[in-house]
């Protein structure tokens, strides 16, 4: 897509957009182009966005002065470019140069300070590209005088920065000047004259990564790939050519399809879920994956294996129905165009990459399209395979029943309901990001608000974890509850895994929510839901929990009245 195109967008109307967000862009060079590129590529995603670009290199005083149009505007989030012209001619006059690097630092550091004072949003800030002025040649490298030195320095402490900032995202403007090269990222000229640091012939590729990191902090993100087996993860086909000549490792183009596999499995590692969709014979196609040796994925590594001769559209749908994931959430790659084509026009929500014809290009290809935006990480990521797996052997067992209830007996469910504490805060941040469905408000939190809310005297908070005897679900639910005058306790925010549906899960939790309340003095009970295209299989929830329905999506109900619920879950340990 090009600038003119994006410039375009802007004169279109959004009417009708489900999404709308604010976005406050403040730059010590000239912005206006940048924000006309991420309002025309909002425009692609079905976002209305509303810009305040502040006047040119009017940062410092948008953000010291709490009276400004920024704090009046109460953006999502704000956008902050320091541009390395600028950073260059202050290392020019920096008379401890050694230090400049901790400076600049120090002085971003207040702004956030302020940001998250009079704000409370999301931060997003442009890394440095890098330049060189060659006074020092290779030698740069050595000495802390230099400004190559200096800046690639200044590059790492804002990545380490955003590491303690949880409110903090880093755009990558460094990536893209190694991806697409110094002549097409910048434009001398243009700065010169209008102090524009881009050229506008990069423009779209910034805004798309400007987007990425807001869609992710929204809770827009991909969670499973769904993979063709041959020509795809190995060259050949198993069922002609046998799993000793199919390609990989030495063999041929084989190492292409490795690194394609390796690429992959750290996907897995990351979180997403790896499944296989092939025209194939189940045993034949599996054979590869237990015992070929230089096979990198393994059967544990792919969540949900499908494997026949049915049309490949019809077996996504069986794996996103299986999964419980929204198929906007998928991505399929197959290097037929036959079978890509079918797959995008009977289901245009799955997102369906134009795989190169040469295997060697699919990793830096699927690379540059940047699908895996995340915008948190924790340690529950690498398990989340091994839960859909246990979760296939929960689903074999109920067949074995004819009575549901027995059936939940036996899986010998326990649980745990505990306030917001820090070991939880990443992987309470990231399953409000991550759920759609079962989310009673749709509020998206980062790892500083969720740390803002376990401290906050004004709330009571709740995190649950689920285990049976097949395996551990690790944290499956949050709750938000604000503390109203009257004696009320105000359901903000709950939201819960789908896969932990139907077991009696909803009823516990409510079932601590009134204990809490309850505990803590509280009388009543209100609670809220907001629609969204996604969430409506909870539209219901509150009445089947037996609150009282006062209006349109408004609920209450009363502590002393409430009656408690049946369930097969075995609770550990006391909500205080």
């Amino acid at each position: 897509m090009k600038f003119r195109e994006l410039e375009k967008n802007c004169r279109k109307s959004t009417e009708g957009f489900a999404e709308h967000m604010t976005l406050a862009i403040l730059g010590d060079c000239a912005t206006q182009h940048l924000a006309k590129a991420i309002r025309g590529y909002a425009y692609t995603k079905e976002i209305a966005m509303d810009i305040f670009d502040a006047d040119y290199d009017q940062m410092e005083a948008q953000i010291l002065d709490p009276g400004s149009e920024l704090y009046e505007k109460q953006p999502d989030a704000v956008l902050l470019w320091f541009c390395t012209e600028k950073l260059y001619a202050a290392f020019c006059k920096c008379t401890d140069r050694s230090r400049f690097a901790e400076e600049m630092m120090e002085k971003y550091k207040r702004y956030y300070a302020l940001l998250e004072q009079r704000l409370g949003g999301r931060i997003l800030q442009f890394n440095f590209t890098e330049q060189d002025d060659r006074v020092f040649g290779n030698y740069a490298n050595k000495t802390a005088e230099s400004f190559l030195y200096q800046l690639r320095k200044l590059n790492l402490m804002l990545m380490e920065e955003a590491q303690l900032q949880k409110n903090l995202f880093v755009i990558d403007l460094a990536y893209l000047q190694n991806q697409y090269g110094m002549e097409k990222i910048k434009d001398a000229k243009m700065y010169y004259l209008a102090k524009m640091p881009l050229s506008t012939h990069i423009l779209p590729q910034v805004a798309a990564e400007v987007l990425s990191v807001l869609e992710a902090i929204r809770g827009r993100i991909k969670k499973c790939v769904v993979v063709d087996l041959d020509q795809t993860l190995w060259g050949g086909v198993i069922g002609d050519d046998g799993m000793e000549h199919i390609q990989i490792g030495e063999l041929g183009q084989g190492q292409a399809f490795s690194d394609f596999q390796n690429w992959l499995k750290e996907l897995r590692k990351r979180g997403i879920l790896l499944a296989v969709c092939s025209k194939n014979e189940e045993d034949t196609a599996k054979e590869p994956f237990l015992k070929h040796p230089e096979m990198v994925l393994r059967l544990e590594d792919i969540a949900l294996f499908v494997a026949n001769w049915e049309n490949k559209a019809d077996n996504i749908r069986y794996i996103q129905k299986t999964l419980n994931i929204g198929m906007d959430s998928m991505v399929f790659l197959d290097d037929n165009p036959f079978e890509r084509n079918l797959v995008r026009s009977l289901i245009p929500e799955i997102t369906v990459p134009e795989l190169p014809e040469d295997p060697s290009q699919y990793v830096s290809y699927l690379q540059s399209l940047n699908l895996f935006e995340t915008a948190s990480y924790s340690g529950a990521d690498k398990d989340r395979t091994r839960m859909y797996r246990e979760e296939m052997d929960r689903k074999d067992l109920q067949k074995q029943y004819g009575d549901y209830e027995e059936y939940l007996k036996d899986l010998e469910m326990k649980a745990q309901a505990k306030p917001f504490d820090p070991f939880h805060y990443a992987r309470i941040a990231q399953l409000s990001q991550r759920s759609n469905q079962f989310n009673l408000r749709t509020i998206r939190y980062t790892e500083q608000e969720v740390e803002h809310l376990a401290k906050s005297k004004d709330h009571l908070t709740m995190y649950v974890t689920l285990q049976d005897k097949f395996g551990d679900y690790g944290l499956i639910s949050v709750v938000v509850l604000d503390k109203m005058p009257s004696d009320t306790l105000f359901i903000s925010e709950w939201l819960m895994s789908c896969r932990v549906l139907k077991r009696g899960v909803e009823e516990f939790i409510m079932d601590q929510i009134v204990e809490l309340a309850r505990k803590n003095g509280f009388q009543t009970v209100t609670a809220e839901y907001l629609p969204t295209a996604k969430n409506a299989m909870v539209s219901e929830l509150y009445e089947r929990m037996g609150m009282n329905k006062e209006g349109e999506g408004r609920y209450r109900v009363s502590v002393s009245e409430y009656q408690a619920h049946k369930t097969c879950i075995c609770q550990e340990g006391e909500l205080q």
